[in-house]
């Protein structure tokens, strides 16, 4: 028999729809079972592509005598960290005070009135290797309700003010200047790996922002840390050399063996930073990267509808990578008998293999000089591979389409098109905004959750801020002010339903919200920028397009409110330094009067999507209306391109060439 999460839209929570375990969504039905009838609620997170929770779901929510605990004694509550990232952060904080680590699955026992009291992450049904067995555990929890009830929520009282006390921001008072940029420098510097790129031992994660801070900020020995992590993650087993695109991580620490999950937020900001790569230091490698990227997330991820759909899963047929990995056998199959013993040397394909079950992880870094395939032979021997690997049974997929994490999808392509020149990436982006527009924009409401023609769930400060830039990439490639209308209404919204009026910076939800013990203000800059970063950035970026002081002081206003803890954990905001360090610079605006399709037109964004500069502002328009424009019309029929660096414009030029002129002589930062 189902049980009620059958009716659900997430796919994480469908997986569990035939479960013995009595789970409830989130919501007012099961916030009001616990209540009324005074039973903990254990409060169960994940995700669809998460490994250790398909393996708790077969170890423990399969298992009939762990079910019949949680039946008897608590109020099971099912949540995808995906669909609701406020509660995900809350416990998640929760977890870590309690036992110094976290992760998912992640499972919490909560008092009725949603107060935490005990967690932790996978247990497995009996106790082994040093973790407690789940209905042991189970089974104590119990008896501790019964028995000492008042113990537990004592702990649960004490435990939640401390959570507030850790979430409390002490606001700066001023905006942070060079010294903290260059103390994050000095801490990726430590940090760095010479020999195989990235920062820190094992796991290694893609840190698209420590990158993105080192391009834009950093001395020509901090540039060789950024090309070599770009080169290594490239080079190993994390990225896909078949079908383009980068796992979650690397389990290991030179990048061969990854957590084979696909995570759209991950590829979305890895095209970017290779795309800023190519345009730093002109290595064509690092252009083909951010292609064969983008290509997969429209190939693999994209719905029809527009939207992209959120992640690929570590597993199939139940076993973790079984998908990627090879055998030499495998490959002879695929590429036949002279094809393919020259493609597993190329790639690292060998008989003991590199992971389990004596199969390898397809990589380049271990290949012989001599080894190596010509251009041409190593794409078309690599796409001949990847449809005979498209024979296999695919990971699951997690086809549910977030606001947020499509926002960045929708910066990651129309900075292709700009960059590349692809006009694929310029219809995706803006379909994926007609799509964004048309599903998730209800009644002047940004939702979060979209799957299967259905809405849901009010979008949150990250849904608002990444939609925002995205929109203004997209704008700065096809100059449609209808996309930066929409912008300009969303940054309102960010200042109407999230700012705090007093001390500055953003909560993560609105005030009205009722199911949640206390609103956070996040700063801290994870897998993705906080809210806080990317609506610091969107806002800024915003406010010189439409000359918005309100947008700017907001921005800045976010900075100094996180500005001490910039300083004493700097490496914790990669993303809001790079807003810092974009404050630090001169304006670079440029606008361009005449049609977007004259020739010269788009002889001029050659020449500015080309070059790496950090925050420029573009904007072209073959009338005054824009703010950029007023007073900048054509002159007799001539394209006029306008270039201002802080509060210095230069004389209008008419040509590309001069235009690259202006371009070229870019000040450093302070």
């Amino acid at each position: 028999m189902p049980n009620r999460l059958s009716e659900s839209l997430s796919p994480y929570l469908l997986q569990h729809a035939h479960n013995p375990v009595d789970w409830h969504p989130w919501g007012e039905e099961a916030l009001a079972k616990a209540k009324a009838e005074q039973k903990p609620i254990f409060l169960s997170i994940g995700y669809s592509a998460c490994h250790w929770c398909h393996v708790m779901e077969r170890e423990s929510f399969e298992n009939p005598a762990v079910a019949e605990v949680l039946n008897a004694h608590f109020v099971s509550i099912k949540v995808d960290r995906e669909e609701r990232p406020d509660l995900d952060d809350l416990y998640m904080d929760a977890v870590q005070t309690l036992t110094g680590r976290g992760g998912w699955p992640m499972s919490v026992w909560l008092t009725p009135d949603l107060e935490p009291f005990y967690g932790g992450t996978y247990f497995p049904p009996e106790s082994r290797g040093g973790m407690p067995g789940f209905v042991p555990l189970l089974t104590r929890i119990a008896e501790l309700w019964r028995e000492d009830r008042q113990g537990l929520l004592q702990q649960a009282e004490k435990l939640t003010a401390e959570l507030k006390r850790q979430a409390e921001v002490e606001a700066g008072t001023e905006r942070p200047g060079p010294a903290v940029l260059e103390a994050a420098m000095v801490q990726l510097r430590r940090g760095f790996d010479a020999r195989w790129g990235g920062f820190g031992p094992a796991p290694k994660f893609p840190q698209q922002m420590a990158i993105d801070l080192i391009l834009a900020r950093g001395s020509a020995e901090d540039q060789a840390m950024a090309r070599r992590t770009l080169d290594a993650m490239w080079e190993g087993g994390m990225y896909d050399h078949l079908g383009g695109g980068f796992a979650r991580y690397s389990v290991d620490a030179h990048w061969l063996v990854p957590h084979f999950e696909k995570m759209l937020y991950d590829n979305a900001q890895l095209a970017c930073c290779y795309l800023a790569a190519f345009q730093a230091t002109g290595e064509v490698r690092y252009a083909q990267v951010a292609r064969d990227t983008l290509d997969y997330l429209l190939r693999d991820l994209r719905d029809p509808s527009g939207g992209f759909h959120s992640s690929e899963d570590a597993d199939s047929e139940g076993e973790e990578g079984k998908f990627y990995a090879f055998t030499p056998k495998d490959v002879r199959e695929a590429l036949g008998d002279v094809d393919g013993p020259r493609f597993c040397e190329a790639f690292g394909i060998t008989a003991g293999g590199t992971f389990e079950h004596g199969k390898s992880v397809v990589h380049r870094f271990s290949c012989e000089a001599g080894a190596r395939l010509p251009d041409a032979e190593d794409r078309a021997l690599r796409e001949k591979l990847r449809l005979w690997r498209d024979r296999r049974v695919r990971p699951g997929k997690d086809d549910k389409v977030l606001a947020a994490w499509n926002g960045l999808a929708l910066s990651a392509l129309a900075r292709g098109h700009q960059v590349l020149g692809d006009p694929r990436y310029l219809e995706a982006a803006q379909a994926c905004a007609t799509f964004l527009h048309r599903d998730l924009w209800h009644g002047g409401r940004l939702l979060r959750v979209w799957r299967q023609g259905r809405a849901h769930t009010e979008g949150f400060l990250e849904d608002h801020a990444a939609v925002m830039e995205g929109l203004i990439d997209l704008f700065e490639s096809d100059f449609d002010w209808a996309w930066l209308n929409w912008a300009e209404t969303l940054g309102e919204d960010l200042l109407a339903r999230f700012m705090d009026p007093v001390e500055g910076g953003f909560f993560s939800t609105e005030a009205h919200q009722t199911d949640l013990i206390f609103r956070q203000k996040p700063g801290f800059d994870n897998a993705i920028p906080s809210g806080n970063t990317l609506a610091a950035r969107a806002l800024l970026r915003l406010s010189r397009h439409l000359q918005r002081e309100d947008f700017r002081l907001a921005a800045e206003r976010t900075l100094r409110c996180f500005g001490p803890w910039m300083q004493r954990a700097p490496r914790a905001f990669l993303g809001l330094l790079g807003v810092v360090d974009l404050t630090l610079r001169d304006h670079l605006d440029v606008a361009l009067s005449g049609d977007p399709a004259h020739a010269t037109v788009q002889e001029m964004l050659r020449e500015v999507h080309r070059r790496y500069l950090p925050g420029r502002v573009l904007s072209v328009s073959a009338d005054q209306l824009l703010p950029l424009h007023e007073g900048r019309g054509s002159a007799g029929g001539h394209v006029l391109a306008f270039v201002c660096r802080g509060h210095s414009c230069a004389p209008p030029v008419k040509s590309a060439r001069e235009l690259a002129g202006l371009l070229v002589s870019a000040p450093a930062p302070m």
